[in-house]
C-alpha cells in the first residue's frame, strides 16, 4: 500500500468514529474495499462502510443465514460452488432453468447473503484476509419464461454492490437466448459502471476458451469444457475458521 492509499484509509477510519461507529475489528483489506468502491473517497467509503455494518446487524444478526431459513431454495439445487479458480477465487454456478420467482421476497434475500457469505468464506485459507474475491458463472441454459427473474438478477447484483463491496471479480453469463437480450438490457441499468465491466458474456468459441482457460478445467463441470461434476452448495462443508 503506497502512502497515500494508507492516508485515505486513515482518513477513512476517523470518518467512521465521527459517524458514531468503528473499524476496529476490521482489518485493511476489507476496509480498503469500500475505498475503492467508492473511487477512494473517504468520506464516502466510510459512509458506505457504517451503512454495511448496520445492515448486517438488522438482516444478519446472527452473523450468518442458517440453512434453515432458506430450506426452499436450496432444495431447487441452483447454486453451485465448484472450489477454487486457477488464480484462487471461489467459483460459484447458477442453474438459471432450476430457478423459479419467489413469492417470498424476504426469504429469498435471506438466500442471497446465505450463499454469499459461503461462497466467499469458501476462499478463505484458515481465516478471512478480507480481499477475497468470487466468480461468478450464470448458466442460461434451457430457460424458459417461467424461469425469468429479473427482479431476483437485480437483488443479487444490488446486494453485491452495496454489501458485498469488490468481492466480485468476474461474472461470466453462457448460453444467453435471444429473448433474454432485453431483459440484460434492462438488468444492466441497475449495475455501477464497475460491476457491468466485470461481467463477461460468452457468446462465441473463442470466448468459451478464455472462459475456461480463465476460470480452469478442474472446478468447471464437463458440460462447461471442465473435468469436474456439479457440486451443489449445501453438500459443500466448510472447516472451522482459525481464531
Amino acid at each position: 500500500m503506497d502512502q497515500n492509499q494508507q492516508l485515505k484509509l486513515t482518513q477513512m477510519k476517523n470518518c467512521v468514529q465521527k459517524l458514531g461507529s468503528s473499524t476496529e475489528k476490521y482489518g485493511d483489506p476489507t476496509l480498503e474495499r469500500f475505498l475503492i468502491a467508492r473511487s477512494m473517497d473517504p468520506n464516502k467509503a466510510a459512509k458506505m462502510f457504517v451503512s454495511w455494518r448496520k445492515w448486517r446487524a438488522s438482516f444478519v444478526p446472527l452473523g450468518f443465514i442458517p440453512e434453515s431459513q432458506v430450506v426452499d431454495q436450496l432444495e431447487a439445487k441452483k447454486i453451485y460452488l465448484q472450489g477454487l479458480s486457477k488464480d484462487g477465487c471461489p467459483v460459484m454456478i447458477v442453474k438459471a432453468s432450476n430457478h423459479y420467482p419467489s413469492k417470498d421476497q424476504p426469504q429469498f434475500k435471506k438466500f442471497v447473503v446465505h450463499l454469499l457469505d459461503k461462497v466467499i468464506a469458501s476462499g478463505f485459507k484458515g481465516k478471512e484476509i478480507g480481499n477475497e474475491k468470487l466468480i461468478g458463472v450464470l448458466d442460461l441454459d434451457q430457460i424458459g419464461y417461467k424461469n425469468i427473474d429479473a427482479r431476483a438478477l437485480i437483488t443479487g447484483f444490488q446486494f453485491l454492490q452495496a454489501y458485498y463491496p469488490e468481492r466480485l471479480k468476474k461474472c461470466y453469463i453462457l448460453n444467453m437466448p435471444w429473448f433474454f437480450v432485453s431483459i440484460w438490457k434492462m438488468v444492466s441499468r441497475f449495475l455501477e459502471k464497475a460491476t457491468l465491466e466485470k461481467v463477461v458474456i460468452v457468446s462465441n468459441e473463442e470466448e468459451k476458451e478464455q472462459f475456461i482457460r480463465e476460470v480452469g478445467e478442474d472446478v468447471l463441470p464437463e458440460e462447461f469444457g471442465g473435468h469436474a461434476k456439479f457440486v451443489a452448495i449445501q453438500d459443500v462443508a466448510l472447516p472451522p475458521l482459525e481464531d
